[in-house]
């Protein structure tokens, strides 16, 4: 037993925590949750916590349904949500494994571990930085089923004892009562929308902390009387939530994406990294923006990126190049805007840090920056300029997902069968729908 494992089981004994929770994702990146008494934490940490993995979506046939959460303890957190530290509550992500010790094929986790080696094995280290907007609804619903935003506020609005502003700090407290630095928060512009940006951290640690993060928010917004969502488009006239996520990758101390001089200060490393993400942008659609409703985000303006192309002051792009601040060398960086804030977070910086890592090794050039506002450009004046479309559905971006080397080999054979049957079921369903626009422009007329 190493000494992260001795430390926790003295902090649940001096604490008095009486129930511990062990947390994992399955392949659409739901959280799951597994209850384990404070007794059987020592024999969790070393034979782990069997369940049934054909049971988890995407996890295993009957066949092979023997599985085992191995609890990570460097991320156990007591959870200070209502009742939770007075309750003796806390929890840790766990590493999935076969019974014979081997890295389950279906862990998400696992699969952003691997792609963080293959990046440690270049010298690199990733850093990410993610922006994530959500809405915050009335508990019901409207006459005609529509969620009811619980402001009508607007970008940077300050509401004095609004309840966006008082929902921000309260679950910022929370967060950072768990250990999660926070950046920024301010009210988006959509009403009911907010935005809560997490400090910089490795890439693992990130996606534990916005798997974390969902929690605490729909938590908080419950104890006040609302509801959260992270659906990426859930109203048709205003924008939608996504999560620009900042990446860099680091050399020991030194950011490889900085050079001082150059254009944007960004490196040539930072260019091919740019360069992979945008050459391999449409065949990672299927798993950065992964329902059915993404794509109505993606191509309904509102700053969503809908076309494959980066600038520096752009928000139209798909990668952005942020301002460079003279003084701080270490905060260059890239911005992908593509992101949904109800992605899996495991998988979707394990596959824009693939495509970013192919193109630094296969050296990539990169193309022209994108200097108009691309949505108001013509088809054929971004056909001119080789500017691409992303996927405008997910079937599309099933398609080209299904014919990517890479991304079969960064999530693995199975990670990969499984989303394509997931998220081709989830097309069918949709596809079969009669949805009120077709109701209202045809039951009548027809």
């Amino acid at each position: 037993m190493d000494r992260q494992q001795e430390h926790v089981l003295r902090v649940v004994e001096e604490r008095g925590i009486r129930f511990l929770r062990l947390w994992f994702t399955d392949v659409q990146g739901s959280l799951k949750s597994v209850g384990v008494a404070p007794a059987e934490l020592e024999n969790a940490f070393t034979e782990g916590i069997g369940f049934d993995g054909s049971a988890i979506e995407g996890f295993a046939r009957v066949v092979e349904a023997d599985t085992l959460a191995m609890p990570d303890a460097s991320t156990f957190q007591v959870l200070p949500w209502p009742n939770g530290a007075e309750a003796g509550i806390a929890r840790m992500f766990c590493d999935i494994t076969l019974p014979d010790g081997t890295p389950s094929s279906a862990d998400p986790r696992q699969v952003l571990r691997r792609a963080l080696a293959a990046t440690e094995d270049e010298g690199y280290t990733l850093y990410t930085h993610p922006e994530i907007e959500f809405f915050l609804f009335e508990p019901q619903l409207d006459e005609w089923g529509r969620p009811v935003p619980i402001d009508d506020a607007g970008y940077f609005d300050h509401l004095a004892h609004g309840d966006g502003h008082d929902f921000r700090r309260a679950a910022i407290d929370m967060l950072e009562t768990m250990g999660i630095a926070v950046e920024f928060s301010h009210h988006e512009g959509a009403p009911g929308q907010n935005e809560i940006d997490l400090r910089y951290a490795d890439a693992l640690t990130t996606a534990d902390n916005i798997m974390t993060f969902r929690t605490v928010v729909k938590e908080v917004a419950l104890s006040q009387g609302c509801f959260a969502s992270f659906m990426p488009k859930p109203m048709q006239e205003h924008a939608g939530s996504g999560m620009h996520t900042h990446f860099s990758l680091f050399d020991g101390d030194h950011n490889a994406f900085h050079e001082p001089g150059a254009e944007y200060q960004l490196s040539i490393t930072g260019r091919r990294f740019v360069a992979g993400v945008l050459r391999h942008a449409r065949e990672i659609s299927a798993v950065t923006n992964q329902w059915v409703n993404s794509y109505k985000r993606l191509w309904g303006g509102g700053e969503a990126p809908a076309h494959v192309c980066w600038g520096h002051n752009n928000r139209s792009a798909m990668v952005r190049i942020p301002m460079y601040k003279p003084t701080k060398g270490q905060s260059s960086r890239i911005e992908v805007r593509t992101l949904d804030s109800a992605c899996n977070p495991y998988l979707a910086f394990a596959l824009v840090l693939a495509a970013g890592m192919r193109g630094i090794t296969e050296e990539y050039e990169l193309p022209p920056e994108a200097e108009d506002d691309v949505w108001a450009l013509t088809d054929r004046e971004r056909r001119i300029l080789g500017i691409e479309p992303l996927p405008s559905s997910l079937t599309e971006a099933l398609h080209v997902m299904e014919e990517s080397e890479l991304v079969a080999e960064t999530l693995g054979e199975h990670v990969f069968d499984q989303l394509l049957r997931n998220k081709r079921e989830e097309w069918r369903a949709y596809r079969g729908q009669v949805t009120q626009y077709e109701l209202q422009n045809y039951l009548r007329r027809l």
